[in-house]
């Protein structure tokens, strides 16, 4: 067993955490992770109103007694999301942790510590990270450039991205982006954090609530098979790389390009539906990370998790101390 800061903090029974995914966090997924032995987040916003939230975290608790948290995005948007109530539902359902992400917290951050609701703020920059530790979150995960989603403008890899947020916070730091292995793991305990969170690797999992061909889709892309778009409207994303998501980066590369050039393809409804509802790999943008190539094959999130730990638990009891020689 790996006792970290944050096993103890959360009372988590393994340094793993499955960060919310949008349309992807729902209880069938967050409860085999919890039933794991890791930390899941449900996604507030994948669901269309604060009362379906409470209905989904009453289905959670039916599939699992372990502990669960909620992931709130906070993020602009066309129609205003109720957020208030959002964050009342999760402090009324009795949620021991929250994950934030997007915006600075600051809104919600005294509410939920009121409550005695822990915040988690994911960052993808120390100085984000900085601002989180101010409004008084309890950890911060932070995002290396390899993950999926947003990691932000600044393009630093986790190896470097890491121990600079340790060496600056005091409060717990989780590592995230290229996650997927036991070896990974240990890296990150190695360069200071106390957890790791995965989204891609859960993807692949059989719980995960997605169409199979994407899941097969990613068993079968390497490293490479991920393309950042929208970085010239300084809203960097990286996703499986696909028809749509080139076409996206070839439209965005011309002269006065928009958003309104590439909105059609860019569609989170078109992706939910066509990829990972219908299985059509190539007709929507997807959220996928570099560690993609390191993920050989789908697995429940009980063998995820079983596999990982005794991987990190043999390199660091038996391969690491038998480099050490007396000199």
């Amino acid at each position: 067993m790996i006792v970290t800061e944050f096993t103890r903090r959360f009372g988590i029974r393994h340094p793993i955490i499955c960060g919310g995914m949008m349309n992807v966090g729902t209880a069938d997924l967050v409860a085999a992770v919890a039933n794991a032995g890791a930390l899941g987040f449900l996604t507030a916003l994948t669901q269309p109103t604060p009362h379906a939230l409470a209905a989904e975290i009453a289905r959670c608790r039916d599939l699992t007694d372990q502990p669960f948290g909620v992931n709130l995005t906070i993020l602009p948007t066309l129609t205003p999301v109720p957020y208030a109530e959002y964050r009342a539902v999760i402090i009324e359902a009795g949620i021991p942790v929250v994950e934030t992400a997007g915006s600075n917290p600051a809104e919600h951050v005294p509410a939920f510590t009121a409550a005695g609701v822990q915040v988690i703020h994911k960052a993808v920059a120390v100085r984000h990270a900085l601002s989180a530790q101010r409004v008084g979150v309890s950890a911060v995960t932070i995002d290396g450039f390899e993950c999926a989603g947003h990691p932000g403008e600044d393009d630093i890899g986790g190896l470097v991205l890491i121990p600079a947020a340790v060496a600056a916070l005091d409060v717990p730091v989780i590592a995230c982006g290229g996650f997927a292995t036991g070896a990974g793991l240990v890296a990150a305990l190695a360069l200071g954090a106390s957890a790791i969170t995965m989204g891609t690797r859960f993807l692949a999992s059989r719980e995960a609530p997605v169409h199979p061909r994407v899941k097969e889709q990613i068993v079968a892309n390497d490293e490479r098979a991920t393309q950042l778009i929208y970085r010239e409207f300084r809203n960097t994303a990286r996703v499986a790389r696909n028809a749509v998501s080139e076409e996206i980066a070839r439209r965005s590369r011309q002269p006065g390009a928009t958003f309104a050039d590439i909105a059609d393809l860019a569609s989170g409804a078109r992706g939910r539906s066509r990829v990972l509802g219908q299985g059509l790999i190539d007709d929507g943008v997807w959220s996928a990370g570099q560690a993609q190539g390191l993920i050989h094959q789908v697995q429940s999130c009980a063998q995820i998790v079983e596999e990982i730990m005794a991987q990190a638990q043999d390199l660091m009891g038996r391969q690491l101390p038998g480099m050490l020689r007396a000199t």
